[in-house]
Parts: C-alpha cells; structure tokens; sequence
C-alpha cells in the first residue's frame, strides 16, 4: 500500500488532466482535420488563405515582444522593491496585486472609458486647452494608439502575475549570498545582475512560460478596445466559431496558437535552463 500511494495521490490531478485538457485538446485537433467527414488540411488551407490571418498573427506575436519584457522589467523592479521592504510589505503587495482582481473584459472596460471620445483622456486633454474638441482616438485611423491603449491594459493588468511569482522566488534566496557579495565589494547592481537573477532563474522561468501563454491567448482586452480594428489569433479563432460557423476553422486557428505556445515553452525551458536540484 505505500508503494501504491503516491500513484493514488496523482489519481486525482491525472483524471482532471484527462478529462479537461487531453479529451478537449483531442476533439480540437480532430475537428481542425476534419473536412466534409474527412481528414484533410483545408481548415489549415482556408485560415492561412484569409487576408485576416497574416495580420492577427504578426499583431499577436508584436503584442507579445512588447507586453512581455515590459512586464518582466517592471515585475523585476516591484519584486525587488517588496522584497527589500522591512515594514508595510504586505499592504505593498497588496497594492501591486489589485489588479489580479479584475477580469480581463473590466481592464479592457477601464480602459476604453479613459481612451473613449468621451472618455477622460479627451477631458484632461479638452480642459487643457490642447485640443478645441474630443478626437476619435480608437478608429481604423490609428492603429498605433489602439495598440498603445491594449499595451498600457495588459501591462496594468497583469504584471503583477510576474511580480507575484517573483516575490516568492525572491523569498527562496538565502541572504547569506548577497551579504557575501557585498563583503567583497559588490556594488546593488552587480549583486542583482550576479546573484540574484542567477538564483532567481527558476521563477523567471515559471513566470515568462505562464505570462507569454497568456499573451498569445489575449482577447478581452483587445475586442473592448480594438473591436474588429485590431484582430488577433484567440479574436479570429472566436469570430470564426461563433460569428462565421466554421468550426474547424476556429480549430485550425486554435491548434495554432498552441502551436506558438509550445514552441515558445521549448525556447523559453531552453534559455533559462535550470540544472537538476536547482531549488524552486
């Protein structure tokens, strides 16, 4: 019975693997293969033939190299910040995790009433004398500044995700190690550069995996602000289920943005290679 305890421990998460993950993920992949009762690749065919597919990937993959090392720089300095702080530490993360309380259609929300005609940033700029009336910021006009807008969103929204994890792994740091560094003269900056992130590396593994899924999964955000103006892979995989009744093209689209996610996993495992017993 002990030698039968840990596989009856694993029973439970291993069924709700099955059941929620591989069982789905194989309805997607047969549907994204399937073509009048056959298997063929003209799902795959249809998506890449479509002007829309091209220009919500690159968006997708130009999101993601923006949102993501923001993040992480601001997640780095928040965790850093929490760290060092002997008092009020608590109400500081606090503060800094606020926005994982909100889901992502509210931060889209949010933000689209102060980038809106009638929102607050026309206000301030109105009520300033720099403009004489409200400007249609969020049109087909400017591409740039609904990108700028879904950035600012996604980086309110979820950095804090990073930060999080960061704080823990953070935590896990023996002192002993930067006191050292500093006995021998360290500057801060040489022991974050050689001490900390060296020992930090498990967590910016976590963290980076998890944040660049999530980025290639974004849409709340992208439909409040952008709408159909600005599409991306998870908004086209939605409006070919939903709007357009093309299942297994949605699933194509689907099978994709997988695709992308476990490549850029692999990469990710790759660069921040952890060795063997590295503490988490």
């Amino acid at each position: 019975m002990p030698r039968m305890l840990p596989y009856l421990l694993l029973l439970p998460a291993t069924a709700f693997l099955c059941l929620f993950f591989l069982y789905p993920f194989g309805l997607v992949a047969i549907d994204s293969l399937s073509s009048d009762g056959a298997y063929s690749l003209d799902n795959f065919r249809e998506m890449a033939g479509n002007w829309k597919f091209g220009t919500a990937f690159w968006n997708t993959m130009l999101l993601t190299a923006v949102v993501v090392p923001v993040q992480l720089a601001m997640a780095l300095t928040m965790a850093s910040i929490v760290s060092k702080l002997q008092r009020g530490r608590s109400a500081i993360l606090y503060i800094f995790a606020i926005p994982l309380g909100i889901s992502d259609l509210a931060a889209g929300l949010i933000w689209l009433s102060i980038f809106e005609q009638s929102g607050f940033l026309n206000s301030l700029l109105v009520g300033l004398g720099i403009v004489d009336q409200p400007i249609l910021l969020l049109s087909y006009q400017n591409t740039w500044v609904i990108f700028a807008a879904i950035v600012l969103a996604e980086v309110w929204r979820a950095t804090a995700i990073m930060m999080v994890i960061l704080v823990a792994g953070m935590g896990l740091i023996p002192k002993e190690y930067g006191e050292a560094a500093e006995v021998f003269g360290a500057t801060r900056w040489q022991r974050f550069r050689r001490v900390t992130l060296p020992m930090l590396r498990p967590s910016l593994q976590t963290a980076l995996i998890l944040r660049v899924i999530l980025a290639f999964e974004v849409f709340a955000v992208v439909v409040a602000l952008g709408g159909t103006q600005f599409p991306v892979l998870m908004s086209e995989t939605y409006n070919w289920q939903f709007a357009m009744q093309e299942r297994g093209v949605a699933a194509a689209y689907a099978m994709v943005i997988l695709g992308v996610s476990v490549a850029f996993t692999i990469l990710i495992l790759q660069l921040l290679h952890v060795p063997k017993g590295a503490r988490i």
